[in-house]
């Protein structure tokens, strides 16, 4: 009879390759090191293959190691969609949910939503991670993510989308500023103002780009945050105007008094807030509830788009 690995061994070699050390796998898997190395060593025999090259400071994954590894993350992220799927047993958004969100979003839409949520389904236990929409994208595919909560457009790949709502840009400027008595100004008035970005990597910086027809280079490329709250602390102390999400206007008006949101007088540019998940995922009917519950905190949200 053919001898499989077990999912002891697979969660070894897995916290290996993350940590790239024996000492600390061997911790996050509850277990001492000894016991870490002859599991592997267990696992090496089984396969007939090394995975892993020992050094003096750090285990290295040898090609096949790593190869092994992509394979391992897979099964050990089926078993627990198994494990999670038995002990919902029938019940709508139980047990333990992994979602991922994008900066603009998180801190905006989640104080709304999750009280509401845990009165809802009290028997959820969501874990959050906050990234950009790349990183989200990629832990999906890893399946060390269940869903996330991204903006649209956005490349997904074969990943199923649902469109919770849409978020019209705005713009924000000095109070100063001679756009800020305006009740709404064109997307042409931007070109030529210092428009603020936020850094490469977050999605809201295209859809600005995108939104006052411009190319990457032709707005101030020197004045860059790595967060809309940074963004807009800036725009409030007179260094230029930004686009700011509706989602975000509250929170960060009541943070900078000094800040003014002035809407488009011509069609406003928009994002779609969407939730994604891997079209393979057992959560699939969980993630459609959680999205319909999100959604209902968004602007706008007695309207529902199709993805």
């Amino acid at each position: 009879m053919r001898i499989l690995p077990t999912l002891r061994q697979l969660k070894y070699l897995v916290a290996v390759a993350e940590h790239r050390h024996f000492g600390r796998a061997a911790e996050e898997c509850l277990v001492t090191q000894s016991t870490l190395s002859a599991g592997l060593r267990e696992l090496e025999d089984l396969l007939g293959v090394t995975l892993v090259s020992r050094g003096r400071r750090q285990a290295t994954l040898t090609m096949i190691g790593e190869e092994v590894v992509e394979r391992a993350r897979t099964l050990l992220r089926a078993a627990d969609e198994l494990v999670d799927a038995a002990q919902a047993g029938g019940k709508p958004l139980t047990g333990l949910l992994r979602l991922g969100v994008i900066p603009t979003v998180a801190p905006y839409l989640l104080p709304r939503a999750l009280p509401a949520l845990r009165r809802a389904y009290p028997e959820l236990r969501l874990y959050l991670r906050e990234e950009q929409t790349a990183r989200l994208v990629e832990l999906l595919a890893r399946r060390r993510l269940d869903g996330a909560v991204i903006a649209l457009p956005y490349a997904t790949g074969g990943l199923e989308a649902m469109v919770m709502g849409e978020d019209a840009l705005l713009v924000a400027c000095p109070e100063q500023h001679p756009f800020a008595c305006r009740p709404g100004i064109t997307g042409s008035e931007l070109k030529g103002e210092r428009l603020l970005l936020l850094e490469d990597g977050h999605c809201l910086r295209n859809h600005a780009l995108t939104a006052c027809g411009l190319q990457p280079g032709q707005a101030n490329e020197d004045m860059q945050a790595t967060s809309l709250s940074t963004l807009l602390q800036m725009v409030a102390g007179g260094l230029g105007l930004t686009l700011v999400p509706r989602l975000a206007v509250d929170v960060e008006t009541r943070r900078e008094p000094g800040l003014a949101v002035v809407p488009f007088s011509d069609d406003p540019p928009r994002r779609q807030i969407a939730l994604v998940w891997r079209p393979d995922s057992v959560r699939t009917t969980d993630l459609r509830l959680l999205g319909d519950a999100l959604g209902r905190h968004l602007p706008g949200a007695d309207v529902r788009f199709p993805a």
